[in-house]
């Protein structure tokens, strides 16, 4: 069976849409589609698995706690978190969708 990312894309206007692609034991495969929503004032991510994420349409500004200045993603990025590296996401495109496709790990 063939699929493609970018078809049908979920209406994230109101929220961000998050679709599992795949899961098999140690990984699961996420494609995340965002229009401008962020992660809440204050709030880091801190997850027990390791996430593997790039954006593959728009952008995001993606910040590590442990870090001062955010990484500003564009289509092609990414980036590696291990398990437990605090981090939010600063800001996501509002002018179109962002699509991201992330991959969670065992560690």
């Amino acid at each position: 069976m063939i699929s493609n990312i970018f078809t049908d894309l979920p209406d994230a206007s109101a929220e961000e849409r998050i679709t599992e692609l795949l899961s098999r034991p140690g990984i699961r495969i996420e494609q995340i589609v965002s229009l401008g929503q962020a992660s809440p004032p204050g709030f880091w991510y801190d997850q027990p698995q390791g996430e593997w994420v790039m954006v593959v349409k728009g952008g995001a500004r993606l910040r590590f706690e442990d870090e001062p200045v955010a990484l500003h993603l564009r289509a092609g990025d990414f980036v590696d978190i291990p398990p437990h590296r605090r981090h939010r996401v600063e800001w996501i495109d509002p002018s179109q969708p962002t699509v991201w496709l992330a991959v969670h790990y065992s560690a």
